[in-house]
């Protein structure tokens, strides 16, 4: 038995690639078939708050922000699909071996995103409303 949880930034890309893992599953004499989801989150390179949060890391720490995009953003996929106009962006502490049983918060990392992260809402852009 084999037990996949696919994700993707792109819903389309993801129901693909869990298609692709079932054929080769049944190709090969096993029994397949996909339960359970989670939405895709196609990071926005332009988003206001990601502009804010590299404003404001580059005042902080005196360099560029390394801005990726990866796998995880797990939680905005969910809240995206629910509210599609949030702005949203996914950071925090720094993580060695996740989803493993050696997974491990760096320590030294969380005052640095702590910081980080109170400085960014002091900074928050204001949202255009809508009449």
């Amino acid at each position: 038995m084999c037990a996949s949880l696919t994700r993707s930034l792109v819903d389309a890309d993801k129901d693909k690639l869990a298609a692709q893992i079932r054929k080769n599953l049944t190709d090969n004499g096993a029994e397949a078939y996909s339960t359970g989801e989670y939405p895709g989150w196609k990071p926005n390179p332009d988003s206001p708050i990601l502009n804010t949060m590299k404003t404001v890391y580059k005042e902080k720490f005196g360099k560029e922000a390394k801005v990726m995009v990866i796998h995880a953003g797990l939680e905005c996929g969910i809240l995206g699909s629910k509210y599609p106009n949030w702005d949203m962006v996914s950071f925090g502490p720094t993580l060695v071996h996740p989803h493993s049983p050696d997974e491990a918060l760096l320590i030294e990392s969380v005052a640095p995103f702590w910081e980080f992260l109170v400085e960014t809402l002091k900074n928050i852009p204001a949202k255009e409303t809508v009449a």
